[in-house]
């Protein structure tokens, strides 16, 4: 799930409900996000996750794609769906730029503890995009 850095994950659970933040474990067997260049990206065996914050629906996978299909090599499924759902793709490579986190989870972090979205940023940078532990940093 998320690495709290060294914090009690029970204690994170907790902490995650009462800010309203509901985390779900996906039982996915493959994921495929489809490109707007149409090269599509396959995920088989990847660890999806499911946060909802105050009805705002994020999807994060972590993993590396197995394959990369051309969209006109068969059919695919869609990988991310939900009103208004986003997808956060993390691998095991050094891109820690401000593209990897959310403009929603820093307004998230933000708003809860009460700091500017900059200094919010950098907690969520210094805590690899973990919510709660950004925002235990803050507090």
């Amino acid at each position: 799930m998320f690495g709290g850095g060294g914090m009690n994950p029970r204690k994170m659970k907790q902490m995650m409900k009462q800010m309203g933040i509901d985390v779900e474990e996906l039982d996915a067997e493959r994921v495929v996000i489809e490109t707007a260049d149409g090269d599509d990206l396959v995920f088989d065996g990847a660890q999806v996750t499911k946060m909802d914050a105050q009805g705002q629906e994020t999807y994060q996978i972590v993993g590396s794609p197995d394959a990369v299909a051309d969209a006109g090599a068969g059919g695919s499924a869609s990988a991310v769906e939900g009103d208004s759902g986003a997808a956060a793709i993390e691998d095991d490579g050094d891109d820690a730029g401000d593209a990897g986190i959310p403009d929603e989870d820093v307004a998230l972090v933000a708003e809860r503890a009460g700091v500017p979205k900059s200094t919010a940023r950098e907690a969520l940078e210094d805590a690899d995009g973990d919510l709660a532990a950004a925002i235990a940093e803050l507090e």
